[in-house]
């Protein structure tokens, strides 16, 4: 009987951690959650907003009222959240569970939610704080989070993205030592010390130019020029790394959505020196072959197969024939 209770118990929780997680098109109940959560999340950054305007009449009962609704509406789902927080993280006991899920960033971002409301109501910072839970209710599908992709390029890339930032810095530092020799003379006040020219460098570097320090004699003009120049193609770097880091990452997704759908007609080819594919492109080994290579795997780390790769030894293919 008892064993019969708890597991009645689990299948309301883990009811009630389906409902309150991202719902599915079926699931009525959870897709209901969803937009209730929305409309609380869009009410309070209206009031927020409408709030600031004087010349707005709504009384302050109105923004109480919203703000009551809205704390308790958000505690609740804190403590669901909590309650259930063993499915979310699975293996773990519901205590080391709950633990986890208060200071997961997702815990940490809900309890600042609710906080200023009983302890720092004026804080209007906090308060912005719960229109960033909205952003855990867009998906780019239902396997790849958005900043997920985000943070896995910028991982892969991130070699690639210190360098680029290290030649950044050093512009940015010669630039004021540079600035610093020639405007210092004239300009004591804008620039004093070599660490003055930082600031302006900065401007000049992310074209921001705010106009308030800028250099007055020729050779300081002339190192402004040269130092813009200098900032467009140094700028592109970072972007160009970026730009390839996404373009590789959603290629590769693509790829692995068409194996995932692809239930006949794969194969899978290791290359040694013996096969005919050995110390060939890609391009070339599809062409002759007749072969539409989906995936390559080298070195246990799955890579985007561009045409222009040459194959060696111990690189896994999946592909499939071509008609």
């Amino acid at each position: 009987m008892k064993e019969n209770k708890d597991q009645k118990k689990n299948l309301t929780r883990k009811r009630i951690f389906d409902i309150i997680q991202i719902g599915a098109g079926c699931d009525f109940p959870s897709r209901l959650f969803d937009y209730t959560l929305i409309t609380v999340i869009l009410a309070n950054l209206l009031s927020i907003i409408l709030e600031s305007f004087d010349s707005v009449c709504i009384p302050k009962e109105v923004y109480k009222c919203i703000d009551l609704f809205s704390m308790a509406f958000f505690l609740i789902e804190y403590i669901l959240r909590i309650m259930t927080s063993d499915f979310q993280f699975t293996g773990c006991s519901r205590f080391t569970a709950a633990i986890k899920f208060i200071f997961s960033f997702d815990g940490i971002i809900e309890l600042l939610t609710i906080l200023p409301f009983y302890y720092l109501s004026g804080f209007v910072v906090f308060r912005i704080l719960r229109v960033v839970r909205i952003l855990r209710l867009f998906k780019v599908n239902s396997n790849y989070d958005s900043l997920q992709v985000i943070g896995s390029v910028f991982i892969e890339k991130k070699t690639q993205i210190q360098t680029s930032l290290m030649i950044i810095l050093m512009l940015m530092l010669s630039s004021s030592i540079c600035m610093y020799s020639v405007e210092s003379e004239v300009q004591p006040d804008a620039f004093p010390n070599a660490l003055s020219g930082m600031w302006w460098a900065a401007n000049t570097i992310f074209t921001v130019g705010y106009g308030d320090v800028y250099p007055i004699t020729l050779v300081g003009q002339i190192i402004g020029i040269i130092v813009n120049f200098l900032a467009m193609a140094v700028i592109a770097i970072p972007t160009g790394i970026i730009s390839a880091g996404f373009v590789e990452k959603y290629t590769m997704i693509r790829r692995n959505q068409a194996v995932g759908e692809e239930k006949e007609g794969l194969i899978t080819i290791t290359v040694d020196d013996d096969t005919p594919f050995f110390d060939k492109e890609i391009g070339e080994t599809e062409d002759k072959e007749n072969l539409d290579i989906l995936v390559l795997i080298r070195d246990g780390v799955c890579v985007v197969p561009t045409r222009n790769i040459i194959l060696r030894n111990g690189d896994i293919l999946v592909c499939k024939k071509v008609n």
